[in-house]
């Protein structure tokens, strides 16, 4: 092979995933905020060295299968066929490389030192594929427990698994369809091809019952992101002020195209800044009367719903609240409950602080209030 080699990746998501429970196959399940195969394509698609993801899909799940993948841009995809071998063959048949790595789409959390493994692995063999040693006892079973099996020399086989394409589709195709092969490396190593062992990861295992669900979300990586937001509205004639989601008495009412609501305002810029989403002017701009008048409570809603379908859990919000009056304080755990039934977080999630500027700037001469926020958010590391 001479140049750099085009890499691709070959995610089979034919299956009905009935042991999963549910009506939808486990693939297309929701994991915070996306689907299974959403995840397994983001993590895969957001590598550097890989150009092309290729779905391979069940006939009948078009329309999950859109739903699933929303924007992202990728090929059309590949209908599979009766067992997963030949799902394979048909994905292989449609991609154009000199590596892929196919891989489940029941194993959404990939990380990315592991594709690192596999490529390098190539280097000394025709395939690769990451493992876990097997930790627990083994024994027969049955309605009561039979001898225990030594476990010395077992691995746990996982995916992805990287093979140079015409090598492992030539394996493929010498196969006796009269055998269920349980995975891509046993067909290669039938065909004589070398297969390496990588180390895998806990996040890769296979999403296969119920219960496995409920544990995924835990099991995911995430990173932690900060942002910080701000903003400053000036008072205009009228009888009290929106403040944090509450109406506080005041001798002043604050201006603004909404309700005004100076701290929501910012905790929704702040929300939106942890997954890099613009601010809040770009989604609800001034110049339509849409927001004429609105309730800030839309706003950080809005915010909180972007931040869970990127797959983020809100961690930690904290307020300062800039102003000479009206007095904070009195009102300090209204806000604060106020705010986490917005954000849908204990309220233990949520700070509120307030400060004078000791009579200095357009706060301290009573001309407005200003408000500063900071949202500490978990998302998913791909």
């Amino acid at each position: 092979m001479t140049g750099k080699p085009r890499i691709a990746a070959l995610i089979v998501a034919a299956g009905q995933g009935v042991r999963s429970g549910g009506e939808t196959p486990k693939q297309y399940r929701p994991i915070a905020g996306k689907a299974v195969l959403a995840h397994a394509i983001d993590a895969l698609a957001c590598h550097p060295a890989i150009g092309l993801v290729q779905i391979v899909i069940g006939a009948d799940h078009h329309d999950l299968y859109a739903e699933a993948i929303a924007t992202r841009a990728l090929p059309a995809p590949v209908i599979g066929g009766k067992t997963r071998r030949d799902s394979v063959i048909a994905g292989l048949d449609a991609i154009d490389a000199d590596i892929v790595l196919i891989h489940d789409a029941a194993r959404p959390f990939l990380p990315a030192d592991v594709i690192d493994r596999l490529l390098v692995a190539l280097d000394h063999a025709d395939g690769a594929i990451p493992a876990l040693p097997v930790a627990d006892t083994l024994a027969k079973g049955g309605e009561l427990l039979g001898d225990g099996v030594p476990r010395d020399g077992l691995i746990r086989v996982q995916t992805p698994q990287v093979f140079r394409r015409t090598a492992i589709l030539a394996a493929h195709r010498a196969w006796d369809p009269a055998r269920e092969a349980t995975d891509d490396a046993q067909v290669a190593r039938a065909h004589g091809r070398s297969v390496a062992i990588v180390d895998g990861a806990s996040s890769l295992d296979k999403l296969t019952y119920a219960a496995d669900f409920d544990a995924a979300t835990e099991r995911r990586p995430m990173i932690s992101r900060t942002a910080i937001g701000f903003d400053v509205h000036g008072f205009t004639e009228g009888d009290g002020v929106q403040l944090g989601g509450i109406r506080i008495a005041h001798e002043r009412a604050l201006a603004g195209h909404s309700d005004a609501d100076v701290a929501l305002h910012a905790l929704t810029d702040a929300l939106l800044g942890t997954i890099a989403a613009g601010d809040i002017g770009q989604h609800f701009p001034p110049s339509d009367q849409r927001w004429k008048g609105a309730a800030s409570d839309i706003f950080l809603a809005h915010a909180r719903d972007l931040v869970i379908a990127a797959g983020g859990i809100i961690d930690f919000v904290d307020l300062t609240i800039i102003c000479e009056a009206p007095k904070v304080g009195p009102h300090r755990d209204a806000i604060r409950n106020r705010i986490a039934g917005l954000l849908a977080v204990p309220v233990g999630q949520v700070s509120v602080k307030a400060t004078t500027t000791e009579r200095l700037g357009f706060t301290g001469r009573r001309e407005g209030i200003a408000a500063q926020a900071i949202a500490t958010v978990r998302v998913p590391c791909n």
